[in-house]
């Protein structure tokens, strides 16, 4: 994935295609598709304005066919988050391919598919950080924070030279996690340049990710 390298070309409009096949689905993919078509109009409205009657229609089936895969609206909505974190751990990862073990370029990496993915997907990025999750009790979203969490612990770890996810591990992880994540807030509602103007987004990720990993 091509990382941005200054703010005014990070911030995109996801914009939903024109629609799904109206064909309708078999069985076995009716559940993917609902997923795709909330995904859709969540991009498109936001959750608040997304039903299940709009997600049917998309989707090309009845209104009843949801209650076939999900209990309710909220349980389309969760995995419309679950599968966008999989994206994301799978994005994660991929950064790092050919990128050599141990270096903090691994670590700006990370940070930068994480803006990518608050700015690429918005929707979802706001579905799962913006207060929608934070009352669910579903440890299906739990295991999945603590999963792509792991992958920057697990390169903080590497990085200096810890065997296992020491407290320093986390503490060192947990800094890194909450600068990019607020630094990706500020990208994603567009207030950077109110903010003091251009910053080298490339530069600023190294920048961070040396600084705290430093001993």
């Amino acid at each position: 994935m091509k990382e941005p390298t200054k703010t005014q070309s990070l911030k995109t409009t996801s914009e939903p295609e024109s629609g799904l096949a109206k064909s309708g689905y078999h069985h076995g993919d009716l559940r993917a598709g609902l997923i795709e078509a909330t995904r859709r109009l969540v991009e498109e409205k936001g959750p608040d304005g997304f039903s299940v009657s709009d997600a049917c229609r998309l989707a090309g089936v009845s209104t009843a066919a949801p209650y076939k895969h999900f209990k309710s609206k909220t349980d389309m909505l969760v995995a419309v988050v679950l599968e966008g974190m999989a994206r994301h751990r799978e994005n994660m990862e991929a950064s790092l391919a050919e990128i050599p073990a141990k270096s903090p370029q691994r670590i700006k990496a990370l940070g930068s598919e994480y803006v990518n993915f608050a700015l690429e997907e918005p929707g979802v990025f706001r579905l799962k950080f913006g207060g929608f999750t934070d009352g669910l009790d579903d440890e299906r979203l739990q295991q999945a924070g603590e999963q792509t969490f792991g992958i920057v612990l697990r390169e903080v770890a590497l990085c200096l030279d810890e065997k296992s996810i020491t407290d320093e591990v986390r503490r060192r992880g947990f800094m890194l996690w909450s600068f990019v994540h607020g630094l990706s807030f500020i990208l994603h509602d567009n207030r950077l340049s109110k903010m003091g103007g251009d910053v080298e987004l490339d530069f600023l990720l190294q920048d961070v990710a040396e600084r705290v990993l430093a001993n």
